[in-house]
């Protein structure tokens, strides 16, 4: 795909979703990307009525009066994207990868984010930082952002989503919207990714092929793993291994959704094959 379709795609997509949501809704659609909260503005002196948790005791410790913190909206919002592009992201048929899926979404989210004034940002990572772009408003950093995650070529297979998140953390300063895409297949994430989802606004998008949980039983074939980039023989015909491999999948699964659901996360299971526009359709209809 050249990278004008690739847009044009995107373009299609994103008007879809943009129509479908204001349609079944009859509200706006710049809700799902909206400034997250108040931020401080002033201090003025405190008047009687005024809210105790509002004051500022180190200003007013200083003996000039008692004073109180004025908040005003967020207006701007920043939209920042962290994206697994490691080895494990290449499973998927010949033509459609999880990686392929992962940059289409990634785009048109972009897309739906700056047009509504959002700033956006993006990390992609392995077991290292591939790409990071700074947060920005214009259509031309839109373009840039996608433009550059097209055309990604991952330097490492291997994953450390722990050090992504960490990376998130320390960028990111004000509250702000992040949309975490991967596959999940990684350990001792957690404890960032709560601290993820307490600080800013989190959305994870759980992306996962068929073929990880229903191989076609063809016997004893050679697996090669690309982020350990070793190959080793299993027995697709086994209802052992294929009883494991389904459990390890549901039982991760199973975690994410519940971490998500206790710190109050957005959270969306994606199928790399599927028609992913109703599932985005469905989160926008949830955040709105």
């Amino acid at each position: 795909m050249e990278p004008n379709e690739f847009l044009a795609k995107l373009y299609k997509y994103e008007i879809k979703i943009r129509k479908a949501v204001q349609s079944q809704m009859r509200g706006n659609f710049n809700s799902v990307f909206k400034g997250s909260g108040l931020e401080f503005s002033d201090l003025r002196q405190y008047q009687y009525g005024d809210d105790v948790r509002l004051i500022d005791w180190n200003t007013s410790a200083k003996g000039h009066g008692t004073f109180v913190k004025i908040f005003k909206e967020e207006k701007e919002q920043t939209v920042f994207f962290i994206v697994d592009v490691s080895g494990s992201q290449e499973v998927g048929r010949s033509d459609r990868s999880k990686l392929d899926t992962t940059k289409e979404i990634c785009g048109v989210l972009t897309l739906s984010a700056i047009k509504e004034a959002s700033h956006v940002g993006l990390l992609c990572f392995s077991d290292q930082k591939e790409k990071y772009i700074k947060p920005s408003n214009t259509m031309k950093h839109a373009y840039g952002t996608i433009l550059e995650l097209f055309k990604l070529k991952p330097e490492s297979v291997k994953t450390n989503l722990k050090k992504a998140i960490l990376f998130g953390l320390e960028v990111l300063k004000r509250k702000s919207l992040v949309i975490l895409i991967s596959d999940f297949i990684d350990t001792d994430y957690e404890d960032n990714l709560k601290a993820l989802a307490r600080k800013h606004d989190l959305v994870v998008i759980h992306l996962y092929d068929q073929r990880e949980t229903n191989l076609p039983r063809l016997g004893i074939i050679p697996v090669y793993d690309t982020e350990s980039k070793s190959t080793i023989w299993v027995n697709t015909s086994s209802n052992w291994f294929r009883d494991r491999m389904k459990g390890l999948f549901e039982d991760n699964t199973q975690r994410l959704e519940q971490l998500c659901k206790e710190y109050r996360a957005n959270y969306v299971k994606i199928d790399a094959s599927e028609d992913y526009v109703p599932k985005l359709i469905k989160l926008f209809r949830v955040r709105n």
